[in-house]
């Protein structure tokens, strides 16, 4: 099924989000600082390799209420800098936009971490954040396959416009292994995300496939590094 553009959906504010976990402190998820990450229930994509697959259904009703997220979050200003949204596909919920808000209020930076499925969503979140981590799944001709979704690299392409465009701080991360797509799609990527100027990019692990740069000879991470100076295999 291709993924259809969100519906008009009455306001909802933050107690209504459906969270499926909680990370309490994390130093990796959120660049230079020490976080929380709040994951969210749902996303209508099916990516062979997901992370998170107790998170894709969208029915699955919330794990935690967001009133003790909150309630967590307060007694943790002057602790932590800062919330990351994640999932499944937070950008699903209209209930992120309060949410972000209201993690500002409390006096926290804001990060949000997305496939750029919903756009539509992702424009409205963006005046309240602070940083985006941006999975790109694939070059353009390879995305549907990744996603299992017609239609989905459009969606990616333009929010990572929206993204440029806006000024908020990214890095664009792509999950990488041999049997996705191979080197030369990866050089393909990496010279499409270069010529829209991204300013930073990350090639991540599979899991259970071993790190990228085990697939890729000394020579490869050269012509990576020399087509996206900013790159790097974490």
């Amino acid at each position: 099924m291709p993924v259809e553009a969100l519906p008009d959906a009455p306001p909802q504010g933050a107690g209504a989000l459906r969270i499926g976990g909680l990370t309490r402190l994390t130093g990796v998820d959120f660049p230079g600082r020490l976080a929380a990450v709040v994951f969210l229930q749902g996303c209508p994509w099916r990516c062979g390799y997901c992370h998170n697959p107790a998170l894709l259904d969208a029915a699955v009703p919330g794990a935690l209420a967001w009133s003790a997220v909150r309630a967590f979050l307060q007694q943790r200003r002057g602790l932590l800098d800062g919330v990351v949204f994640s999932g499944g596909e937070p950008t699903l919920q209209a209930a992120l936009v309060p949410a972000l808000a209201e993690v500002r209020a409390l006096g926290f930076a804001t990060g949000l971490h997305t496939g750029g499925m919903y756009p539509e969503r992702l424009a409205q979140a963006l005046p309240q954040l602070d940083w985006v981590g941006l999975d790109v799944k694939a070059p353009a001709q390879c995305y549907d396959a990744v996603t299992g979704t017609p239609g989905s690299g459009a969606r990616a392409a333009q929010s990572l416009r929206l993204l440029l465009d806006s000024g908020v701080a990214l890095e664009c991360r792509t999950t990488w292994h041999a049997g996705l797509f191979g080197r030369d799609g990866l050089f393909r990527l990496a010279d499409a995300l270069a010529a829209l100027s991204v300013p930073r990019w990350v090639l991540q692990a599979c899991s259970g496939q071993g790190r990228p740069q085990d697939s890729l000879s000394a020579s490869d991470l050269a012509d990576l590094g020399a087509r996206f100076p900013r790159f790097e295999c974490r």
